[in-house]
């Protein structure tokens, strides 16, 4: 029974030595121009097309990318990462695509393959890099999340994503030339919590910043409530959010804070409901407690609101209680303020005209003992009158 192990990974060229490498594809490369000339004469021609064909398209994505006067939207961030296209790797690009039938020695091919392998992987770096920001200024333009603190925060963020995709580009260039990179992940890895254990405060304040500007729960100017507090969005920064409060008062929270809690964006109601109670006297007719939903119905309808229900609620001390709703149709406050005082005023005055009664609490007072009788005070007694004259 054999034993047998997968193979170690070969790099793309070997490194015993290098002059002879460099001797080993110099000859190889004037043998193949002497005997695939006219091959490489037709590759040559179709690489020239192709490179027209890309260097088109790269125009056509700096043409996409100023056709929005703002520059934030998402074509113009599909333009942007295709006019980064670079240089080089539309030429070696090219080349790969040609050398095939071209008949390139396996020395010439090796050579093309490796330089490709670099190109293309910092080129798609620098192509995620564009669409990653791209898409982050997509949402901070916004004139409801803009602001110096929040758009300064751009350059921090352009660091990390940069230092991050090409970290990535150039772990993946050194293991296709067959180099150990376990240590060095590992070591960009034990470098990354340290970084992180030592900010773990900013960069929890800066994510909830990206998930408030992603997510969009509220945006600059909306009218939120959140534990006990509530009052209008101002600023939306890189580590806290101004809200100003119903009293005039600046609140300041930080990001993380603020989306811990359960946050009702009132800004987003579309409508307002009033809800209160109304007691009328026990001995209302029946007749009229039956049709009293309709009357109420009448006169929140007058008031230009939005009837909801109106019913029974419960039997109390002194009054018969009925439960009244009704809406309206903005989400204002004010609006929902005004038309509760319209329709309260107006249930006054219909009950007044109906002959309902709308009692308050009273108390009778009688004398326990029975049959006594409480003489009336006596008459009051005229100044300078004397009661024994």
């Amino acid at each position: 029974m054999s034993n047998t192990s997968a193979p170690a990974k070969a790099p793309i060229l070997p490194h015993e030595d290098w002059n002879n490498q460099f001797e080993t594809l110099y000859h190889a490369s004037i043998t193949w121009v002497a005997t695939h000339w006219l091959q490489i004469a037709i590759a040559c021609g179709i690489g020239v097309g192709i490179a027209a064909l890309l260097m088109w398209l790269r125009a056509c994505g700096a043409r996409l990318a100023g056709r929005d006067k703002h520059g934030t939207g998402w074509p113009v961030v599909l333009g942007r990462a295709i006019q980064r296209t670079n240089n080089y790797f539309i030429v070696l690009l090219t080349i790969r695509l040609v050398e095939g039938f071209a008949g390139a020695p396996h020395p010439v091919s090796a050579t093309i393959h490796f330089l490709f392998t670099i190109v293309a992987v910092f080129q798609s770096a620098i192509w995620a890099r564009e669409v990653i920001l791209g898409a982050i200024e997509h949402r901070t333009h916004s004139e409801h999340y803009s602001g110096e603190a929040l758009m300064s925060a751009m350059g921090l963020i352009r660091v990390l994503v940069s230092f991050a995709l090409f970290a990535i580009a150039f772990i993946v260039v050194l293991d296709n030339l067959g180099v150990n990179v376990t240590g060095l992940i590992a070591g960009l890895g034990v470098g990354g919590i340290a970084i992180g254990l030592a900010a773990q405060g900013i960069f929890a304040d800066l994510f909830a910043a990206l998930a408030i500007i992603f997510d969009r729960p509220f945006r600059r100017g909306d009218a939120i409530s959140y534990g006990q507090s509530s009052g209008t969005v101002e600023e939306i920064g890189l580590k806290s959010t101004r809200i100003r409060g119903t009293n005039g008062e600046e609140r300041i929270i930080s990001n993380r804070k603020l989306l811990d809690q359960e946050i009702c964006n009132n800004t987003r109601r579309q409508f307002r409901r009033t809800t209160f109670t109304l007691g009328i006297a026990y001995d209302t007719p029946a007749k009229t407690l039956q049709a009293f939903p309709d009357m109420v119905k009448e006169v929140v309808e007058s008031c230009g609101l939005v009837f909801v229900r109106c019913g029974f609620l419960r039997f109390n001390a002194s009054t018969l209680d009925f439960d009244i709703e009704f809406d309206s149709d903005t989400p204002d406050f004010a609006d929902a303020f005004d038309g509760r005082h319209k329709v309260g005023i107006a249930l006054i005055k219909m009950c007044a005209e109906k002959g309902i009664s709308i009692p308050f609490p009273t108390h009778t007072i009688s004398n326990p003992t029975a049959g006594n009788h409480i003489p009336p005070p006596p008459p009051a007694t005229p100044a300078g009158d004397s009661p024994h004259a």
